[in-house]
């Protein structure tokens, strides 16, 4: 038998008068050449389409490449993504007037899981595409393999990188209000960040805190109009800081302190907080395709804003991992529908007679 230089070789064979699918696996152990063959499609299953992310984008995708009659896997840690860490009610989902986070997730949840569609719950470490097969490799050492693959796993909150942040994770510093709000019951808090998370945090943690300080870098507070309103509804309680650099984060066993420095003064200052919320933004969820697709300087995935396929043949990218601007749940949602109608056309030019 030739062996290849490759691990993968699919083709198609007649058998017991049917078409299937074979693949051959090759192994190259300590170089001594053994080779494997897997007989039947049955034992090696290839999806028409995997979703990584279960977030609003991952979500709306499965409903749709269901719908398409695709064979889909959707791959995800949790449904939900960064919803699950918003503090307060979505007002501006067309349909909703407002609903909480963790309702509308579930409401989508619930229509994914009307289709035939297989999840799994797992973390993908790593994707590579070999003759024209996408294998994903997941944290517990397992492999999936699709023709197609969506990719709309999302972001994870942006650290601060500042001395004292990462040994009082967990102490004091915190990047979930819905998760750890409860903990600072009439305790002093800060909240770096002043966009609309920033806000939301705040207005959500009013419910517990005695004080809640906002600081912005930037002069000017980023914030929507209606989301300052009812900060600056909270009175006394809540007190904005704005044209500030962020030094140190000091404590003990737990926060007591935070040090910022005045960007037109330089005037070095020190706030005594018992909790500290970090809220400036999110960071692409795309380390595992690291080596596989094109970047932005965001090291957001570039797509064509068209069909969402990225510099890769049959692979797309929907939600916050993409470079389409405006992150907006609605905007996810549409972009992952998108991305599965985009990834059914691309199979039909795989098997025309499809």
């Amino acid at each position: 038998m030739n062996v290849k230089n490759t691990a993968l070789k699919k083709q198609g064979e007649r058998r017991n008068g049917r078409n299937v699918d074979v693949l051959t696996i090759y192994f190259y152990p300590n170089k001594n050449y053994a080779i494997a063959r897997a007989a039947m499609a049955e034992e090696i299953k290839i999806y028409d389409l995997i979703i990584i992310g279960g977030g609003p984008a991952g979500i709306t995708a499965g409903i749709y490449a269901a719908r398409a009659g695709l064979k889909t896997l959707l791959i995800t840690k949790n449904f939900g993504g960064q919803i699950n860490l918003k503090a307060v009610e979505i007002e501006n989902y067309p349909g909703f007037e407002k609903i909480s986070g963790l309702e509308f997730i579930q409401k989508l949840e619930h229509h994914l899981k009307k289709f035939a569609i297989e999840i799994i719950y797992n973390i993908v470490e790593k994707v590579k595409k070999e003759n024209d097969i996408f294998i994903i490799f997941t944290e517990d050492k397992k492999q999936f393999q699709s023709k197609t693959l969506i990719i709309a796993s999302g972001a994870e909150p942006r650290s601060l990188g500042v001395k004292g942040e990462k040994e009082f994770i967990g102490k004091g510093v915190s990047y979930c209000v819905t998760c750890d709000g409860p903990l600072f019951k009439d305790k002093t808090v800060a909240i770096i960040g002043g966009g609309n998370a920033g806000f939301e945090a705040a207005l959500a943690l009013a419910k517990w805190a005695k004080k809640i300080y906002i600081l912005e870098t930037l002069k000017t507070i980023q914030a929507d109009k209606v989301n300052i309103n009812q900060f600056e509804k909270l009175g006394a309680k809540g007190e904005i800081i704005t044209n500030v650099e962020i030094k140190e984060i000091k404590g003990s066993n737990f926060v007591d302190s935070l040090v910022y420095q005045k960007r037109d003064t330089e005037e070095i200052k020190t706030l005594f907080v018992e909790g500290i919320f970090i809220e400036i933004g999110s960071i692409p969820a795309t380390q595992f395709v690291k080596d596989l697709v094109e970047f932005n300087e965001k090291n957001e995935i570039k797509v064509n804003p068209k069909s969402g396929e990225t510099s890769i043949a049959g692979l797309f990218a929907a939600g916050d991992v993409d470079d389409m601007p405006y992150k907006q749940i609605v905007i996810a949602a549409g972009e992952g529908a998108k991305a599965a109608l985009s990834a059914a056309k691309y199979l039909k030019t795989l098997n025309p007679k499809s």
